[in-house]
């Protein structure tokens, strides 16, 4: 670097120097910190100073902008006053007039100076007569040096220079003029670079320290171009458009102004005009620009111009709209950037490329004058003169109020939720513009009197814009302060005459502006209505005007025909203010507020009819009265005034009629509903006839809208604006009665209209009212119900609507109306309907499974009806001999099937609901005597069905049985046909109760059940009947007096078969038996079914007179059957048939065993028993053992084992041959045998076999068991009483007697060869065996062929015949029903009585 600048400085040539410059600004510009500062900084200035070749200029500024990158290099440019020179040489940008202009968009203008090339006579210079000749334009300054006529030394001067100076001092002539070379930058790029040099010393020095502190005194750069001569210069470069330069000048500005003390003056620069007159788009530095520096300017504004505190303070309030100003404060300028370019039209900015170009025309015929001279003089400064407001056309109707167009901002289709961020400011501003708006005066100055302080003629008309511009700056200039001092008063005036001219204030009429007006009430409604939270706890300052502005509308004739709706907007206020907070309402009501709504809303009233619409303002004004009546109800102070004001309820329900109207209605039933908070007004609405109209509102729901999922708005669907007037109608109606609803406050009770509503209603829908949902009573009321509560369909709706539109029409024409108020009503169609306990009988039978809310309650209800109707039908009962006529002819028709039907209905109540039933107690006596009600049958069936509903219950049972009625039951088995089964079940649960079997038995149940179980043609019948008895047999205190009377009519075994199966005994009893158990046929059945029939009709008929006598059987009396005599019969078995059956299943086998041992044990006790008896008895007793020989083991505890070996000593030959053959068979049981030998059993079996020789087999063979059984004691007693000597006889013997002697010595050989193996007596034995002679014979032999399983072969005769159970065909047939021998060969099978 040294080296190049030694070669600099040594070298002649200008070619040299400056490739040296080069070459020495790009070393720097890449090692200036080690390089470091430059000491010659000043040489290279002053070199500067002096060039006046171009290409070295140029060079030499290249060197110096890349030395100033070195801090100490820019002090030192500093102490070489190199900003002037950098000054003089930046002012020649405005003669570079070729340059590009930027193209433009449709929302900028396009600017480019269209004068001729230096046109302006700036320029004065001296002869050499040191005379001043000029003005001459730069043009002429040219020429004037092409022809010698002046020369560098010639002197020269122009606004802007501080003195006269030679030619080539002067930038502009030099560098234009005198210089020579070819530049290597034009002006505007050397203009640039220079720019960028300043900003590179600023921001080298900045304003502010490390800690955010402001460095005093200025920094030296930041002074030198801040200093007034030198800032205009800076600022005027904006008027060459430059894209480039105009951001760098801005950028420069940024810099200079940041904390600098001459930032108030730096409007005077016309810095302001000038940048708003770019026509670029890169405008975001020039935002930052407007955002510092706007609000700081020092200057005096015309405050009677401005509107705002914004507009007096910044100086862009004459140039831009105030919404724009408003807009660059609060939203910075990159939103402002975008909205000055872009086209906008919103609450908070209206803007666009025309109101730009607009402003950009109105600042260049301000400064007009001025531009043009740059061309010529680019030292030329612009001497600051303030400008009028530019009006915009655009928004010449437009009322802007804080930051708000509140045209658009009352426009909530197009900005519905604008935010509004300060709206307590927003309102107070909104307050204070309409104030002034309703004090606003004619304009202090008229026309013609800013014609005249103008100098302009007047009378004649306008006058062109421009001609009055060219007046205002001709007279400003002459009286401006700094320059005429006196004239002060004079520029005042003609500066408040011009921008009256050019204001708003010239056009406008006198007096408030009604529109204005609207727009102020509307902007009120808006902040009260997004920013109700935030201005709730502000009490409202504009009532005073509001009720003024209300009161004058409402009485202005024109009102309906007026095109700017103030009552419309006013009446609004009101409601959102008052809706807003209870202070509001409260002091509206303090300011006499509620008349004059009064006054206003009948006014409007008086204009609604059937054709007016929703956007009628008439209909507009009533529904915000209407809404600010139901805020003001909810305030006690509030609703003592509307209750003095009586014309309120009525002009609201009149409202109510028009059903063109549906939004209205809405809001008008909204405001009945709070009005129903005081009983005064509820009592006054109901006079007014409020219910004619809010109940036909319900029959305008449809509830498939809102069932069908289907998203609606009350916008767009006018449905759905019914069904929101349905349901605020219903509430309405609930609140007027004192229904608590879900979700809402009570109101007082009203029992006068609760009556109303539930006649009009029914009392049921009234009692759902406080159930249900609000759509779900809707939905009822518009659909057709039939269920026990409620009978609803078009019949019953229609009925109502018709009375409710006769009732309201008359209202509405002549004021008068059903002076019940409905409570008289009554719905013709149901007129015939039975109805108990608020239901209807004749549904709830159809609809039995219906769930009943108090079912206990309507029971007892069917019950004091049927009470209060039962002494009627017994009196009639009494009058008629014969049977009571029920056909629908009958005078006595309606009353009878009313009965039937509450019948009916406490049936189906106490089946479908468990524990009702415990209701009937106390009322039996009613229920049973109506089955005495001969001839209505079907009254007297519905009676016993409720009877059998409530048999279940033992409280029931009980009642019952303490009534002493069950006559009445037993009567209606005879008396109602095909009634049986009912009673049999009836029965059949009383007879769990043992006091009502004793009273069956008195009132002769048994004769009627015995004369169904005979009689009866149905065998289900017969089958209750049985099992019937079978209960009754069971009862532990009553049941053994039913079987002994039964037992007079049937076999007891009929009895036993009841119990165990209903059904086989119906069975034993219609068919034929022969088994051992019964003895049955057609003579039986015959004859005790005639008996039993006879003897019931007698007794009905007997009963049916006398409720109250008993049946009594007499003592004597029994049915005697043919068929049975000559049978033996123990215990309930014949045993003839038994024998013939042996195999017989017994019912009771033990009870059989004890009987027939008893039998047995008399015939053999007695001295002369009947041998036929006694040998059938013996014959059963020893097939009862042999069929079943564990039977056996039950006869030693009996005790007639002694008994038995007693009587075989008998002088009677009958007796021990039967008691042998009964020990022969009792032998085989061990237990038997253990008993036996505790007696002495072996002398009487020597007796027996010495009486009777024939039974010796019999009696070896017992012997043999026992022995068999290894008893010790047996073979004790044979060797004590001789026992054994005597087998040894009889061995002897040839025992001629005995049927089988050959087997019979078998089995005493058998027996002896036991006895001999007995451990105790064996050897005795065996010695009395080895001194006998005979045994050697027998004692080696085997006997085993002559021994035989079948001791009782003689005794049985028939076959295994009979079967298990009580039914059977007879002797012949199996337990399986199937003949026990095949049928005859060739030929079909014989039928077989009785076979199932």
């Amino acid at each position: 670097f040294n080296d190049l600048y030694h070669r600099f400085l040594l070298s002649p040539k200008p070619a040299m120097k400056a490739m040296c410059l080069q070459a020495m600004a790009i070393v720097y510009g890449q090692c200036y910190e080690e390089i470091g500062p430059f000491n010659d900084t000043t040489f290279i200035v002053h070199k500067l100073q002096k060039c006046e070749d171009k290409e070295e200029r140029d060079r030499l500024l290249m060197f110096i902008d890349k030395l100033l990158f070195h801090k100490k290099n820019i002090k030192l440019f500093l102490d070489a006053n190199g900003m002037k020179i950098l000054i003089d040489l930046l002012t020649l940008a405005h003669l570079h007039t070729t340059r590009a202009y930027v193209p433009t968009q449709t929302n900028v203008i396009e600017a480019a100076p269209d004068n001729e090339e230096g046109g302006e006579k700036e320029w004065y210079f001296g002869n050499r007569d040191k005379e001043r000749e000029g003005p001459y334009s730069f043009g002429e300054m040219k020429e004037l040096w092409k022809e010698n006529t002046i020369h560098q030394k010639t002197r020269c001067w122009a606004q802007g220079m501080d003195g006269w100076r030679p030619l080539e001092q002067i930038s502009q002539m030099k560098w234009m003029l005198v210089a020579t070379g070819i530049p290597l930058m034009n002006e505007s790029e050397m203009a640039a670079m220079i720019l960028n040099m300043m900003i590179r010393m600023c921001e080298s020095y900045p304003t502010r320290d490390a800690d955010g502190s402001v460095i005093r005194p200025l920094p030296r750069a930041k002074r030198m171009l801040s200093d007034p001569s030198t800032l205009p210069h800076l600022v005027q470069l904006l008027l060459t458009f430059d894209p480039n330069l105009v951001d760098k000048v801005v950028i420069l500005l940024n810099n200079i102004m940041q904390d600098n003390p001459q930032l108030p003056r730096l409007f005077m620069t016309g810095v302001f005009f000038f940048i708003l007159m770019y026509t670029g788009s890169n405008i975001l530095p020039i935002a930052s620009f407007l955002e510092y520096t706007h609000m700081k300017q020092s200057f005096r504004p015309d405050e009677q111009q401005q509107t705002s505190d914004i507009m007096v303070r910044s100086i862009l309030g004459q140039l831009l709209p105030e919404a724009m100003v408003y807009f660059l404060e609060n939203h910075g300028p990159k939103k402002f950037s975008s909205t000055f370019l872009g086209e906008f039209d919103t609450p908070e900015a209206i803007w666009s490329g025309e109101m730009r170009r607009l402003m950009i025309e109105k600042v260049a015929v301000h400064i007009a004058d001025f531009t043009p001279r740059l061309q010529s003089n680019t030292r030329a400064t612009y001497q600051y003169c303030a400008m009028p407001v530019v009006q915009y056309p655009q928004l010449e109707n437009e009322l802007f109020c804080n930051i708000f167009y509140l045209r658009h901002l009352c426009d909530t289709q197009k900005f519905p939720d604008w935010e509004i961020k300060e709206p307590v400011k927003v309102l107070k501003d909104v307050l204070i513009e309409w104030k002034k708006e309703v004090d606003k005066k004619p304009p202090e100055m008229s026309v013609d009197q800013a014609y005249d302080a103008l100098g302009l003629a007047t009378g004649v008309g306008g006058h062109e814009e421009s001609k009055v511009r060219k007046a205002y700056f001709k007279l400003a200039q002459k009286y401006h302060p700094d320059k005429n001092p006196d004239g002060r008063e004079i520029f005042e005036n003609v500066n408040k005459a011009y921008e009256f001219l050019c204001s708003k204030s010239a056009k406008t009429t006198q007096g408030p502006d009604p529109d204005r007006i609207v727009l102020l009430l509307k902007t009120q409604s808006i902040l009260f209505t997004r920013c109700a939270d935030e201005l709730k706890p502000y009490k409202y300052a504009g009532y005073p005007m509001l009720i003024k502005t209300i009161e004058r509308e409402t009485g202005d004739d024109d009102l309906f025909s007026k095109s700017a709706p103030i009552l419309t907007a006013a009446s609004e206020v009101a409601y959102h203010t008052m809706n807003n907070s209870a202070l509001n309402a409260e002091e509206l009501c303090r300011d006499n507020g509620i008349p004059i709504l009064q006054s206003a809303f009948a006014r409007c009233v008086t204009v609604l009819s059937l054709t007016s619409t929703e956007d009628d303002m008439a209909v507009q004004v009533c529904t915000h009265i209407s809404r600010c009546y139901r805020v003001s109800a909810q305030f006690e102070i509030c609703r003592e005034a509307i209750i003095e004001v009586l014309s309120i309820v009525k002009d609201l329900c009149r409202v109510l009629y028009y059903k063109n109207l549906p939004r209205l209605n809405i809001v008008a039933t909204q405001t009945v509903s709070v009005f129903a908070v005081d009983e005064w007004l509820q009592t006054q609405l109901l006079q007014a006839g409020v219910l004619w109209h809010i109940l036909l509102f319900l029959f305008s729901y449809d509830y498939t809208l809102d069932e069908s999922g289907v998203d609606t708005s009350d916008e767009t669907n006018q449905q759905e604006v019914s069904n929101n007037l349905a349901r605020l109608s219903l509430i309405a109606v609930a609140r007027l009665g004192g229904f608590k609803l879900n979700g809402q406050e009570s109101t007082p009770f009203n029992k006068t209209i609760q009556n109303i509503i539930t006649n009009l209603l029914t009392s049921y829908i009234s009692k759902l009212i406080v159930r249900h949902t609000v759509n779900e009573l809707l939905k009822i009321l518009n659909s057709n119900t039939e269920n026990p509560y409620l009978i609803w369909d078009n019949r019953t709706r229609a009925e109502l609507i018709q009375y409710l539109e006769a009732q309201q029409q008359s209202m509405i024409r002549a004021s008068e109306c059903d002076m019940s108020f409905g409570e008289d009503f009554r719905f013709d169609v149901l007129r015939d309907e039975l109805v108990i306990g608020d239901i209807y009988v004749r549904v709830y039978n159809e609809q039995p499974t219906f769930v009943l809310e108090d079912p206990k309650g309507y029971a007892t209800a069917l019950l004091d009806f049927i009470g209060s109707n039962a002494q009627y039908l017994h009196s009639l009962m009494a009058l008629t001999s014969s049977d009571v006529d029920t056909s629908k002819q009958g005078q006595h028709a309606s009353r009878i099937q009313h009965v039937e039907m509450s019948l009916e209905s406490l049936y189906n109540v106490i089946r479908a609901n468990p524990g009702v039933e415990i209701q009937c107690v106390g009322h039996f006596k009613l229920l049973f005597s109506l089955l005495r009600v001969q001839g209505a049958i079907k009254l007297q069936t519905l009676a016993l069905q409720v009877i059998a509903s409530v048999t279940t219950n033992k409280s029931c049972v009980s009642n019952i049985a303490d009534s002493n009625v069950l006559q009445y039951l037993l009567i209606v088995l005879l008396m109602v046909p095909k009634s049986e089964a009912l009673v049999l079940e009836v029965l059949q649960s009383l007879t769990s109760n043992t006091q009502i079997v004793k009273e069956s038995i008195q009132k002769g149940a048994v004769i009627y059940l015995l004369d169904q179980f005979c009689n009866s043609e149905n065998p289900s019948v017969r089958e209750q009947t049985a099992g019937l008895f079978a209960k009754m047999i069971t009862d532990k205190l009553v049941g053994p007096r039913v079987r002994i009377i039964m037992g007079k009519f049937l076999p007891y075994i009929f009895m036993d078969a009841m119990r165990d199966s209903p059904e086989a005994a119906v069975n034993m009893f219609e068919n034929n038996q022969e088994n051992p158990e019964l003895i049955w046929n057609d003579d039986s059945r015959e004859k005790v079914s005639d008996v039993v029939h006879t003897m019931t009709v007698k007794f009905f008929t007997e009963q049916k007179e006398n409720p109250e006598i008993n049946w009594k059987l007499p003592e004597d009396f029994e049915v005697v059957y043919s068929q049975i005599r000559g049978e033996v019969e123990v215990g309930g078995v014949f045993l003839r048939l038994f024998i013939a059956q042996p195999n017989w299943v017994l019912r009771k086998p033990k009870e059989f065993l004890i009987a027939i041992l008893e039998k047995l044990s008399q015939l053999i006790q007695s001295p002369n028993p009947d041998g036929e008896t006694l040998e059938t008895v013996t014959q059963a007793v020893v097939c009862l053992f042999t069929a079943q020989p564990t039977m056996a083991d039950q006869v030693p505890p009996l005790g007639h084992m002694p008994l038995l070996f007693d009587r075989m000593q008998a002088d009677q030959d009958a007796i021990p041959k039967s008691c042998v053959e009964v020990v022969n068979v009792l032998a085989g049981s061990e237990i038997c045998v253990r008993n036996m030998t505790k007696i002495q059993v072996a002398t009487p079996l020597i007796a027996a076999m010495k009486r009777r020789p024939d039974c010796v087999h019999a009696a070896v063979e017992s012997i043999n068991k026992m022995v068999e059984k290894g008893s010790p004691e047996l073979v004790s007693q044979a060797l004590q009483s001789g026992l054994v000597k005597f087998l040894l006889e009889l061995l002897e013997s040839p025992l001629s007697e005995c049927d089988k002697p050959s087997a019979t010595k078998a089995v005493i050989a058998e027996s002896l060869k036991l006895m001999e193996k007995d451990l105790a007596n064996g050897e005795t034995v065996n010695e009395l065996l080895n001194k006998s002679p005979v045994w050697s014979a027998y004692k080696d032999q085997k006997h085993d062929l002559f021994i035989t399983d079948n001791p009782i072969a003689g005794y049985l005769t028939s076959g295994v015949g009979g079967v298990a159970g009580y039914i059977t065909a007879g002797t012949g047939i199996g337990a399986s029903g199937i003949p026990s021998a095949p049928p005859p060969l060739k030929e079909p099978p014989d039928d077989i009585e009785g076979e199932d």
